[in-house]
């Protein structure tokens, strides 16, 4: 059985994230149609994607420490209202031929505020987890003990767990729902369903304050601030986050080559490219459940292992001589996918101290937006001058060297005791 929230307000919170989530795929896939529709440039796609990950990775620190630094209630509610505003907007747009600038400056304020919601959310989700089982242990403001250290530990790895589930689900149903429901009601359909989900993970996150504890300077810059200074003073964080950074980028080679490497190399045409996605999403969803179940003790061999398993499957991509081997190699690489992000996750989370967990959680966010796009030009450069899978054979030793890097952050100071509370 998987292991869900006690905290009733834990529940609520992964439940909006992963309302939140499914929303954000019904909006990427209808907006790239729309885009791709009104231009028929792939180039004009692209700048879609920048606007939507790359250009607000710039901004999101400073958004998190100004919903921090509020004192009252509402600062995550309105980030959602403000993504509801925005593909409210976007619909009315793609109801009428209108130039392109628009589009893409509303999808980078969504982008913006989606980014930071989703760092801001998972924060909170561990936070209250923390926070439910020191209240039952009636730790109060003492010192917990050791065993009351340990289950607010698992409480966080579960809320952990449960996020990372709700990711999963949404990634193996979200793009086969928009592939039904954008052809069939359109895109300004899609945007409007989107506009209800992002509101209604509004009014579940009114009571919700990601504000900092009192006694700290929660000024946007202080926060900043810390937060680089944090990253400069742990080592093993930093070489935490650049070792992710790097393995991300050859994660990333398959959105580009996948479809190219199914209806051209493999010859298996549209169904064998949906095969091979269908096939990665089962397995990220396996990977999510193998994680929530497991106990989340030795998350530097997770990690590690994860990674090698999406390395191994770019390898069978390589080396396959038909669909079938191809699939199987989609399931392995999407295990992997399903362990790898939120054992990274975790990682964070034991090396952070609970007042800055919000700035860590952006700075993966961050990663996570920025590196994919050094992964897509590189994927695409390599195959247009050699062949997708002399791409993929690149991607899998690169996933795989990286393990290099990820071992000789320390263990101890992951799988031991989490940081505490600075000041």
């Amino acid at each position: 059985m998987l292991p869900i929230p006690r905290a009733p307000l834990t529940r609520r919170v992964v439940l909006a994230y992963t309302l939140n989530r499914l929303g954000t795929w019904f909006g990427n896939i209808a907006l790239a149609i729309l885009v791709y529709d009104r231009t028929g440039s792939e180039l004009a796609v692209a700048a879609l994607l920048i606007c939507a990950q790359v250009v607000p990775a710039f901004l999101v620190p400073a958004v998190i420490a100004r919903v921090e630094a509020r004192s009252s209630r509402g600062g995550l509610s309105a980030l959602y209202a403000l993504e509801a505003l925005a593909f409210a907007v976007l619909a009315l747009l793609a109801s009428r031929h209108g130039p392109l600038a628009p589009i893409l400056v509303l999808v980078a304020i969504d982008g913006t505020a989606a980014l930071s919601a989703n760092a801001l959310v998972r924060t909170s989700a561990a936070k209250t987890a923390r926070e439910a089982v020191l209240a039952g242990a009636g730790a109060g403001g003492a010192e917990p003990d050791p065993e009351t250290i340990a289950l607010a530990m698992a409480a966080e790895g579960t809320a952990n767990s449960s996020m990372n589930l709700g990711f999963a689900i949404t990634y193996a149903i979200g793009p086969l729902l928009a592939g039904l429901i954008v052809p069939a009601y359109g895109v300004s359909a899609a945007l409007w369903l989107d506009v209800l989900s992002f509101l209604v993970c509004a009014a579940m996150m009114l009571d919700l304050t990601p504000h900092v504890r009192p006694g700290l300077d929660a000024s946007v810059r202080a926060r900043v601030a810390s937060a680089r200074a944090h990253i400069s003073a742990v080592p093993a964080l930093r070489l935490l986050l650049i070792a992710e950074s790097v393995a991300i980028i050859f994660f990333t080679f398959g959105g580009p080559l996948q479809v190219a490497y199914a209806k051209t190399t493999l010859g298996a045409g549209a169904p064998g490219y949906g095969l091979l996605a269908a096939a990665w999403g089962v397995g990220v969803t396996v990977g999510s459940i193998v994680f929530a179940r497991g106990e989340n003790r030795a998350l530097m061999r997770l990690l590690m292992l994860s990674t090698l398993a999406v390395g191994v499957a770019y390898l069978g991509f390589w080396a396959a001589p038909t669909l079938a081997v191809a699939t199987l190699a989609a399931v392995v690489g999407g295990v992997g996918n399903g362990i790898q992000w939120a054992s990274l996750i975790g990682c964070v989370q034991r090396l952070t101290p609970h007042d800055l967990l919000s700035q860590m959680m952006g700075a993966t966010e961050i990663i996570g937006s920025i590196a994919p796009a050094a992964g897509y030009l590189l994927a695409g450069v390599i195959a247009v001058h050699s062949s997708t899978r002399t791409a993929f054979l690149v991607a899998g030793l690169g996933a795989c060297l990286t393990i290099a890097a990820f071992a000789r952050v320390p263990r101890e100071a992951i799988d031991g005791e989490p940081a505490v509370a600075t000041g």
